[in-house]
Formats: structure tokens, C-alpha cells, sequence
């Protein structure tokens, strides 16, 4: 049977949030809705000394495109207007970027994991 969406992505979400940990990033906040937009992890990125905003995309291997390219420009532009909502409320003051984990859910194997690093910047739409 298939999972319903959400589970589907909340899944995801635990996925990406464990392999995020397990690169030694922080996990400051998850599903954190902001300027009517939602950011699915906001972590920091110790050895870059970032704040990352992580957009998470999951999907089954029977899809014929790949996760991540469901981050198109329209989506972009709502993950940096969260983003910066975020960074004001909290008063932060660091270096902010956006990457993409984009999950291929399999049938009866481990989910393929890729990490797109800096997959968009906010200089893309100035």
C-alpha cells in the first residue's frame, strides 16, 4: 500500500534530519513556518559556520524525475522569504544557505540520499 503524502514526507523529513545529524550538523528547528512558507529543517553547518535551510524532497523510485527537481523558482522564492523571516526573528547573524535533500524511497532497500549543497542562493532572484 502506499503511504499517504505526508507520512510519505514526514518520513523523509526523519531521514534527512538523521543524516544531517550524523554529518555533525545541529538540528534547530523542523517544519518552522514562517512568512506563510515552511522551511522543512533549519540546521547549522558547524564546519562552515552556516545556517542551513534545508528544503526536503522525497519520492518514490517510480517517479521519472528526480526529487530535488521539484525545487523549482517558485519554490526558491518561498524557502527564502521563510528564511529570512527566520533569520530576523531569531536575530541571527550568520551566513545563511539553502540546500536540497532530495530521498529515493525504494520498495525493499535503504534510501538513496543525496545532498545538494548551496543548491540555490537568494542572489539567484536579485
Amino acid at each position: 500500500t502506499k503511504m499517504n503524502t505526508k507520512a510519505f514526507g514526514d518520513k523523509g523529513e526523519q531521514i534527512a534530519t538523521e543524516f544531517l545529524k550524523n554529518k555533525g550538523y545541529d538540528i534547530l528547528h523542523r517544519n518552522f513556518v514562517a512568512a506563510g512558507n515552511e522551511l522543512d529543517i533549519v540546521a547549522f553547518d558547524y564546519s562552515t559556520n552556516q545556517i542551513v535551510f534545508v528544503e526536503v524532497k522525497t519520492l518514490a523510485d517510480d517517479f521519472f524525475q528526480m526529487p530535488y527537481q521539484e525545487v523549482n523558482m517558485k519554490k526558491q522564492k518561498k524557502i527564502i522569504r521563510a528564511a529570512n523571516s527566520y533569520l530576523i526573528r531569531y536575530n541571527i547573524d550568520k551566513e545563511a544557505r539553502f540546500d536540497v535533500i532530495s530521498i529515493v524511497k525504494r520498495e525493499n532497500a535503504d534510501p538513496q540520499i543525496e545532498h545538494i549543497i548551496s543548491a540555490f542562493t537568494a542572489f539567484d532572484f536579485i
